[in-house]
Parts: C-alpha cells; structure tokens; sequence
C-alpha cells in the first residue's frame, strides 16, 4: 500500500495518456517525480495531448514516453502504477507488477490522497454524468463551492494542487475506476442503478455489481449510501453497505430519502416530510431523469444544500450534451441525440420517453448486451429502426419481425433513412445500445456527428 507522499526521486509508470492519464502524469511531474506514460496507440496520435507534459518536465520531475505498446519492464521497475479509467487491470503486463508487489492505483485513488474537502462518488449503469452535473448545480445554487469531476470530463486529480476544505467534489466513478481505489472513501456514494453492461470484460453481472459495490468498501456509519429502492440489485446494497442508507424511489416512499407523491418531488431526510418542488418543473425527459434528480437532490442534501434553492436549479436545468437531447425540428420532425445510451437499458430507457412514432438509429461495437429484451418496446414504439456498425446483424437478427428495419452505412444514410419515412409528430432517435468505437472516436464524436448532419439538413430546407 501506497503510503508515502512525497514523490521526488520516485518511478510512477502512469498507463492511458488520455485525459485522466495527463491530469495524472502533470501532479506528479510538478511533485518531482519520474513519470513514465504509457499508451498502446502511437506517438503520432497522441503528440498534440502530451506537449504540455514535456513543458512540465522541463521544470520540475522527469518524463519518459512509451507509445505503440507497452513494456514490460516498465510495470517492474517502478514505485507505484497510475492507472486510467479506459485501462482494464485485467490486461497481462499488471501481472508484472503485482508479482513484484507493486501497488496499482486508480487515477481517482491518487486524488483522494491531495484532496482537501469532501467527495461525493456516483456511480452506476445509466445516468451518472447527468446527475453528477445537477448535484453539482444544486450546491452551487445554494451557495456552496461545488465541482463536477470524474468520468464525465474533468480528471478528480486536476483539482488536487488548488483544493479547500471548503469544496465538495461531485464526482462520476465507472466500474473500471473503482477496480482501482484502496483508500477512496466518499462522504457520500450513491449507485443509480444496475443493468447488465461491459459483458465484454466482465462476463457475468456479478462481476460488474460488485466493481460497483466497491464504491462503499471504505465508509462508515458517519457516511451515506445514496441506493435506488426501485432497482432490485441497487436497493440490495442497503443491507450490505457499511454506511447510512438514503433511498430514493418513483414508486414508494422510503423512510429516509426522496420520492414522489401526488406528482411531487418529497424529501423525509429532516425528520419529516417536506415538499421540494413538482415533477412537471423537470425540465429534462424521461422517467429515468426523475430518478437521477432524485438522487441528486438527496446527494445534494446530504452534502449541505439548502431546500430551498432546489426549485430553481431544477427549472433552468436542461440536461447534459448527448443525453436524450433536442437537436433539431425538421418538417414537424424531432430530432433527439442519446449518443450516450451505449447498453441496452439506457436505449430502453431512451425509448420509454417517447409515446411512439420513433425512428431508432442504433448499432455500434456489441458490448456484450441481450438485443432482444428490446423486442416489447420495439413492437409498441419503433416504426422504423435503423441498423448500422458492427453489431448491425445482431440486432437485425434479434429484432426481425418486431418492426421494419432498415440498414445504413453510416450516420449521414441513417438520419437520412429516418428522415425519408418519419412523419410529421414523429421522432428520430440516436439511441444506439453499443460502444462507438467501430466507427467513431467516442459517444461524444458519434453525437457531434449526428448532431452535424441533422442540422445541415435542417439549414437546407429554410
């Protein structure tokens, strides 16, 4: 176990050079360290994000790069391994340092180390980047000095130098992040809910449920667990959790936390009972945005805002980029990014918000997930679904006959497949149930791309 602090002098090999891994590899140069970043993809890809580094080193610590692979020796001859979020610990070369009894730590590990404040975790299958921002806005609305950080864009260790006892740090965590944590401890923790998703690497849910469940291993009784009472494998956690549990839930009232009754949003964390502000004052769609402003609202809570800032917060809060967002209305046509719903609940969900008349554009890398518990939705809602990518067979195949399917080659045919057959009051939906790398860089680039030709289309006709 990592215990030292002090860093000059020391070999820290940090694996990923992308953003958590530079964030990373920035702390412990200007601490004095040699760094040694590595990545499997080629220098040339990579030399416009490590060029800050080199004005680091040329300072303060020592840098040493090894791209188009990884070297073994390198996970031997060091102090510590940074590990970045991307980055499975199930890959051979970090055998080379357990052997060698070297510690391993995720990204989020180191940071909780500087940090001065306190850190809410959130974690889960669908929802965290969402939640994670409003959480963040509904401290700030209430006067607090809030950040959002983590899996949704800016590295935890980014805010370590400049940290206050003073700042509460919303932060997202996926299961790959918690593989990595020993020490990590949140104030608060919450689990959104828990879905079959990274088969790929997990193979059984299990597996994927208790990466999620390390989130808690280190709380106490003076701590919170923040657990979804209407999801089965969430609401389980709150006998295992050695923190106070704080439920949430659409359809029931737990004793302590929030829920909904007579279309109002209602909090029990005071002792009693206290009206929040109305469902309709949601301004983001779909019944499983209540559940993440629920859980935001009792993170929020919980960490010191006031109820009485939360009304407002929620009205002026649109939602996150390439979540379920409006992109455009072209010819009495919706046009809806979900980029984001790379599994299989996260597209039902998606679909759920829509009464019918959806055009679903989906397909990408297979995940691993079960393309066929869609078939009810499909058949209720889907007029037309557009197949594309690598997993385009799989769901043609585990979809065939629930609706037409059409097949497109790329975005550009498959916005405009939609387009072709989507009447006016009809929707088309980016929703695609996969990962994006077979075509794309990211979910954030697929969306861009979406984004992009939907509004070109949209310019063209005014």
């Amino acid at each position: 176990m990592l215990k030292d602090m002090t860093y000059r002098g020391k070999t820290v090999l940090v694996v990923g050079a992308a953003r958590s891994g530079i964030a990373s590899a920035s702390f412990l140069l200007e601490r004095g360290a040699r760094v040694v970043l590595t990545d499997a993809k080629p220098e040339g890809q990579l030399a416009a994000a490590i060029e800050p580094l080199r004005a680091v080193a040329a300072s303060s610590g020592a840098l040493s790069l090894e791209f188009g692979g990884h070297n073994a020796e390198s996970f031997r001859k060091c102090d510590f391994v940074v590990v970045s979020p991307g980055v499975p610990l199930s890959m051979p070369c970090f055998d080379e340092s357990r052997r060698c009894g070297i510690p391993i730590l995720a990204e989020v590990e180191l940071a909780f180390r500087h940090l001065k404040g306190r850190i809410l975790g959130i974690t889960g299958s669908n929802g965290k980047t969402t939640t994670t921002i409003l959480t963040a806005e509904l401290l700030g609305g209430s006067g607090l000095r809030a950040r959002a950080a983590g899996n949704m864009g800016v590295p935890l260790i980014s805010f370590a130098a400049a940290s206050t006892p003073d700042d509460i740090y919303s932060t997202e965590l996926s299961s790959f992040q918690l593989e990595g944590i020993a020490d990590f401890r949140p104030a608060a923790g919450a689990v959104l809910n828990l879905t079959p998703d990274h088969m790929d690497r997990y193979g059984v849910i299990e597996k994927y449920i208790a990466a999620k469940e390390r989130l808690f291993m280190n709380q106490t009784a003076a701590d919170f667990a923040v657990l979804n009472a209407d999801d089965e494998r969430t609401a389980a956690m709150a006998l295992r959790v050695p923190s106070a549990p704080v439920l949430f839930s659409r359809r029931s009232a737990p004793p302590r936390g929030l829920f909904l009754r007579g279309g109002r949003v209602i909090s029990s964390l005071g002792g009693s009972d206290r009206d929040l502000f109305g469902v309709e004052e949601i301004g983001i769609r779909g019944a499983h945005n209540v559940e993440n402003v629920l859980a935001s609202c009792a993170l929020a809570l919980l960490a010191g805002a006031s109820p009485e800032s939360m009304r407002e917060v929620i009205r002026g809060f649109k939602g996150v980029e390439h979540r379920l967002e409006w992109v455009a209305e072209i010819d009495g046509v919706q046009y809806f990014n979900d980029s984001k719903a790379t599994n299989v609940d996260a597209t039902i969900k998606s679909i759920e918000a829509f009464p019918g008349g959806i055009h679903l554009i989906a397909g990408g890398r297979d995940k691993g997930g079960d393309f066929t518990v869609l078939q009810p939705l499909v058949r209720e809602r889907v007029r037309q679904l557009i197949v594309m990518g690598e997993a385009a067979g799989k769901l043609r195949e585990s979809l065939k006959d629930c609706t037409e399917i059409s097949e497109a080659r790329d975005m550009r045919e498959a916005i405009l497949l939609g387009r072709r057959r989507a009447k006016p009051g009809e929707v088309v939906l980016l929703a695609p149930a996969c990962a994006s790398f077979d075509m794309f860089q990211s979910f954030e680039h697929r969306g861009r791309v979406f984004k992009e030709i939907v509004l070109s289309l949209r310019d063209c006709t005014r």
